[in-house]
């Protein structure tokens, strides 16, 4: 922890308070309520915010949910109408964390019993990837720049990956990552909210409910995935591993049974059809017990037509890496320093720690919750986002869940599956293997 933020740490904590009870009974939410009522009065405001942050499995969701409503819940009064409503200014706001349900069936029955207690202003769904300094730049990148807007299409870019990867495994919460997979656990929420970012279309503004709604609309265009359409794998212990973590494969975790087929890595291959990216694959990679930690977007334009410089200049790419170093750099062709005429890659490079020395990003949680606290709701998944989202991944996560496609072994601390090259590469995208980008360059 910086020194600067050691006394505003001290305050923090001399404000928090503890309440226990249990998730379904009101005793506990009633003492609750009294704790709030208290501090509420100790601090004499006239305008009352209560705004609940609920870090739980599913599986209590709905509980807690009613006893806060019941128990915890303030009603507003909205003055155009005169009468005490839910509706509007309201006083009350509730997080939720994923997982948001298994499949779409059980989403949809968390979404009706929430959304049967609190209206569509009050929900906000958390998901910390959209808090991310890189993710919320996709939008100025994209529409505050005129030089994108006619080669973000179809005619233009042959392909967009999108990449995350960890170089740790989930050795001591092999049971709980067990039960979900990678696809539940990264891909159908994470990938799948950056890709709506980057595919949407421009919103009539900035206002959460127009963001929102070009990215459902974008959700609309995409067919359910199906077994096709992915590759898997799970890692096992590489007895050449320089820590002891890695050299035990995902099934060696007590908490993970013998004989699971859970995936903890796997690349999908997701198709937009509408006008706009009709043709153009997006490829979604993730993995526990990679070579490395990064996160990014990588969209490869097309071949230069009628290359004069003997097949020598590759593809154009833009990266945006979300993690670590976050960046946004250009992959281009240029001469080769000299007396040649030889073409080699080079890059256009804003890294945010060179251009922005003085500048401390903040964490993505730390942006959603002040997001929270000013009724921001951009940020956070709407119920129908939600619902489309596990409408392309359910057909596949139940075949996957009866055992349909078993992973493929790949090492700890290396690329992942090797099966996935040739299939990436068989969907369009084309890998030099001429040209690294290099962080701290300084």
């Amino acid at each position: 922890m910086k020194a600067k933020n050691k006394d505003v740490l001290s305050s923090f904590w001399s404000h928090v308070s503890y309440v226990s009870g249990t998730y379904d009974t009101p005793d506990g939410f009633v003492k609750l309520n009294e704790k709030i009522e208290e501090l509420e009065k100790a601090h004499g405001s006239e305008k009352r915010f209560r705004l609940f942050y609920l870090a739980l499995p599913p599986s209590v969701f709905i509980p807690v949910c009613t006893q806060l409503k019941h128990n915890c819940w303030l009603a507003s009064k909205n003055k155009s109408l005169g009468k005490f409503t839910n509706l509007f200014n309201s006083e009350c706001r509730v997080i939720v964390e994923k997982p948001f349900g298994r499949d779409l069936d059980t989403s949809n029955e968390l979404s009706q019993a929430i959304t049967a207690l609190f209206n569509e202003m009050e929900i906000y769904r958390i998901d910390h990837y959209l808090g991310k300094e890189m993710v919320l730049n996709l939008m100025i990148l994209r529409f505050g720049n005129e030089l994108f807007r006619s080669v973000w299409n179809r005619e233009r870019i042959a392909c967009v990956v999108i990449t995350f990867k960890e170089p740790f495994g989930t050795y001591g919460r092999g049971g709980y990552f067990d039960t979900n997979g990678i696809v539940r656990d990264v891909m159908q929420n994470h990938l799948l909210q950056i890709l709506c970012l980057v595919a949407m279309e421009r919103p009539v503004s900035v206002d959460a409910s127009d963001i929102r709604d070009e990215k459902v609309k974008v959700l609309k265009f995409i067919k359910p995935l199906d077994l096709d359409d992915v590759v898997l794998g799970q890692y096992v212990g590489n007895p050449d591993g320089k820590t002891e973590d890695s050299k035990l494969g995902y099934r060696d975790d007590p908490g993970v049974p013998n004989d699971s087929k859970t995936a903890t890595y796997a690349c999908a291959k997701l198709q937009i059809d509408n006008d706009r990216w009709a043709g153009v694959p997006f490829i979604m990679k993730c993995g526990k017990a990679m070579n490395e930690r990064k996160a990014e977007i990588r969209i490869q334009f097309r071949d230069t037509p009628s290359d004069i410089f003997g097949g020598n200049c590759q593809r154009n790419e833009l990266v945006i890496r979300v993690q670590p170093n976050e960046a946004v750099y250009c992959k281009m062709n240029v001469k080769s320093p000299g007396m040649t005429f030889a073409a080699e890659e080079s890059e256009l490079n804003l890294t945010y720690h060179e251009r922005f020395e003085d500048i401390d990003l903040p964490d993505a949680y730390e942006r959603l919750i002040l997001d929270f606290i000013l009724g921001t709701q951009t940020n956070f998944v709407r119920t129908d986002e939600l619902a489309e989202a596990w409408r392309i991944f359910t057909p596949l996560l139940h075949k996957l869940d009866a055992g349909a496609k078993c992973p493929v072994d790949y090492p700890y601390g290396s690329r992942g599956v090797a099966a996935a090259d040739e299939f990436i590469r068989a969907s369009g995208f084309k890998f030099s293997g001429t040209y690294k980008w290099k962080a701290d360059k300084k």
